[in-house]
């Protein structure tokens, strides 16, 4: 074998391992990101599955402050806001919101809506006992929809904490394989 075949053969190999490694990579990046995350107290992720309230003091004595944010990423064809866009609670109480979303297409579609909570160290205090976020909303055409909220501020949330942000982004995920695979499950 001659010095050029050997230099291929080389490059080669060491260009296949790097892809590899790119790969292993990609696949580390998820459970790294939420590990520094959770490390550095940045991450906004709220729970994906409903929180259990359980009848509990209300602190009468102090106020949050809760904002919402609403965003549409370009190639969803909806309006969506929160009904209201700040409101006072108390850490405890049980309070029911609601986000509208308006189809402006003239097909079905059908949105995800991914929820973040700043700060991140406010994210473990927030707790959603009912969203329109755990499930996939379809709307028909032109049609509108009322998306309800229903969540608690848990009463041990740091007193340095008086503001909360939750933040919906909505994604127009009609034409995803998974959705069509999830009508069919359920048509069997």
């Amino acid at each position: 074998m001659n010095h050029k075949a050997k230099s291929n053969k080389k490059l080669i190999t060491m260009l296949i391992a790097g892809s590899v490694g790119m790969f292993g990579f990609g696949f580390a990046l998820v459970p790294l990101y939420d590990v520094l995350c959770d490390q550095l107290g940045i991450n906004g992720k709220t729970n994906s599955t409903a929180s259990i309230y359980k009848s509990m003091i209300i602190d009468k004595s102090r106020t949050i402050t809760v904002e919402f944010m609403a965003q549409i990423q370009s190639d969803m064809p909806w309006k969506f806001e929160p009904e209201m866009k700040r409101m006072q609670v108390h850490p405890g109480e049980l309070i029911r919101t609601n986000f509208k979303a308006v189809n402006l297409s003239s097909s079905e579609t059908v949105g995800q809506a991914i929820p973040s909570v700043s700060p991140g160290m406010g994210a473990a205090y927030f707790n959603k006992t009912e969203c329109f976020c755990f499930n996939q909303q379809r709307l028909m055409a032109e049609a509108s929809a009322e998306l309800p909220l229903i969540f608690f501020v848990d009463p041990d949330l740091p007193e340095s904490i008086s503001t909360l942000t939750l933040s919906y982004t909505l994604y127009n995920i009609t034409d995803r394989g998974y959705v069509d695979a999830i009508e069919q499950g359920a048509a069997k």
